[in-house]
């Protein structure tokens, strides 16, 4: 059975850092992406971050590019999310999610596997 745990969010101030990790259990990660999703309130789930088998990184949009860093440690079967300069529109729940391919999948995919998420809320 496939789990993804989120772990790392919390309550920070702006310009400030978090990391997240997603730990998964019942699949090697060594063979698959990992995306980083985001859902902030009234707002639609969005893609953040993917990070393939390969190391291949995806951002999804250019307002964490230099700011957020998506790494990967397979020998803890585990994908972190360094979010650094944090700033009150980053807060949101934060999912990592798979369906088990090799590369990230394109924009609107949708995934067999989802963690249960972890808030990241950023105070001005």
């Amino acid at each position: 059975q496939v789990q993804l745990v989120e772990s790392g969010g919390g309550l920070v101030q702006a310009g400030g850092s978090v990391r997240l990790s997603c730990v998964a259990s019942g699949l090697n990660l060594d063979y698959y992406a990992i995306t980083w999703f985001r859902q902030a309130p009234g707002k639609e789930r969005e893609g953040v971050s993917c990070i393939s088998s390969s190391y291949h990184i995806t951002n999804y949009f250019d307002s964490v590019k230099g700011r957020f860093t998506i790494s990967r440690d397979n020998a803890a079967n585990t994908v972190y999310l360094q979010m650094n300069s944090l700033k009150p529109e980053d807060t949101a729940v934060y999912y990592c999610a798979t369906d088990r391919t090799d590369n990230c999948p394109p924009v609107g995919h949708e995934y067999d596997y989802w963690g249960q998420g972890t808030q990241v809320t950023v105070s001005s």
